[in-house]
């Protein structure tokens, strides 16, 4: 084993793939789909030596976002009315990994984070924010990577 940038992998292991990360979810934004899965690649590549190829890699990834909510995070009381003091987003993305050169590492699980914004924010204008939405797939990005090549 040898470990670049935090990684665990194995030296029989050079390359990955990774599948459209497809939005099932009954909401989110439309460019979800695309920005999750090409960030999500350029993460491994950035982080790892693995050779990124189209299908059958050593590291396979697979799944797709099952919850993308926003709801009141907090109330507060504004002249005697209840109202969100602040609203979160919350994003789940299932993932199935599979390791083909050791199974033990392989697995499938619900990845899911959420952040923050004031009341005056809406879904709309989050969604339409370029960084909003990428906070809190960046973070799941990292877990991901953090479960499969990492170890942590």
């Amino acid at each position: 084993m040898y470990s670049f940038n935090g990684t665990n992998i194995d030296p029989a292991v050079r390359t990955i793939s990774i599948a459209t990360i497809q939005n099932n979810s009954p909401s989110g934004p439309a460019f979800l789909t695309q920005r999750f899965t090409e960030d999500l690649k350029d993460y491994f590549q950035r982080n790892t030596n693995l050779k990124l190829v189209p299908r059958d890699g050593d590291l396979q990834f697979d799944g797709n976002i099952v919850a993308y909510d926003f709801a009141p995070a907090s109330i507060q009381q504004v002249n005697g009315v209840s109202q969100a003091g602040s609203n979160r987003l919350t994003i789940q993305v299932k993932i199935r990994f599979t390791n083909t050169k050791d199974d033990k590492q392989s697995f499938e699980q619900v990845f899911q984070n959420f952040d923050d914004y004031a009341a005056n924010r809406n879904i709309s204008t989050i969604n339409n924010d370029p960084t909003a939405v990428r906070t809190t797939t960046d973070k799941i990005i990292t877990d991901i990577f953090n479960k499969s090549v990492a170890n942590w």
